[in-house]
């Protein structure tokens, strides 16, 4: 018999707890049970089907520096919005990307972590809002963009393709890989779509990091052989 996977909980380590459910309490999500001690503390939250466990060790971890924490969908932005603005919780309205056309915020939970909120409910383009805040797309992205473009080599156009099926007739700027080995190259508008919702992708990139640069060393031979 095959063993499958139930259920995916995301894991947020955290220093300050009660700030922290406060903070993912205004998308909805309720504390339903916790333990722990002095030194490791947990919060189980749930939101309807959806569920996210707040982890406080003593001393505190030091995350790493990322580009995104979580990300969020929500039934209603401008519910959302209104919610972080009666908390005064600095938030800032991205735009209207493919993967949300209902519109996506970006903020910070209490402990700096980045998290994006997007409707999938499209909104009609004159009840859409001005973007409070530049694109906040991922910079590594862009970043993974522009070195593609140094170096050439990229398909003319965009191997992603829309949800629907039909073909992208962006420029393919990056490429992406997943841990199967599986690669694409894609626009940025759907790798970024791909970097959200494909568990295991990431950016494919040549600049000097990674396991080719690293065999190429280990392999070159030793001086004077």
């Amino acid at each position: 018999m095959e063993s499958r996977v139930q259920a995916a909980v995301p894991v947020v380590y955290v220093r300050d707890m009660a700030a922290s459910r406060a903070f993912y309490a205004l998308f909805g999500y309720h504390e339903q049970r916790a333990g722990g001690d002095d030194n490791a503390s947990w919060s189980y939250l749930q939101c309807a089907k959806h569920t996210l466990l707040l982890a406080c060790v003593q001393p505190p971890l030091i995350p790493a520096e990322l580009p995104l924490l979580i990300y969020l969908y929500v039934t209603d932005l401008a519910t959302t919005r209104a919610a972080l603005d009666q908390a005064e919780h600095a938030h800032e309205l991205v735009g209207y990307p493919d993967h949300a056309p209902g519109g996506e915020l970006r903020t910070r939970d209490p402990d700096g972590n980045v998290v994006l909120i997007g409707q999938r409910t499209a909104i009609p383009p004159e009840d859409r809002a001005t973007p409070t805040g530049p694109q906040a797309r991922f910079s590594l992205i862009k970043q993974a963009a522009e070195a593609v473009s140094r170096r050439g080599g990229a398909p003319a156009t965009c191997r992603i393709g829309e949800p629907d099926g039909t073909a992208c007739d962006r420029p393919a700027e990056v490429k992406l890989a997943d841990t199967w080995g599986a690669t694409v190259w894609g626009c940025l508008t759907h790798v970024d779509e791909a970097l959200i919702n494909a568990p295991g992708s990431f950016i494919a990139t040549e600049d000097q990091q990674g396991l080719g640069p690293w065999l190429h060393q280990r392999l070159r031979p030793a001086p004077g052989a």
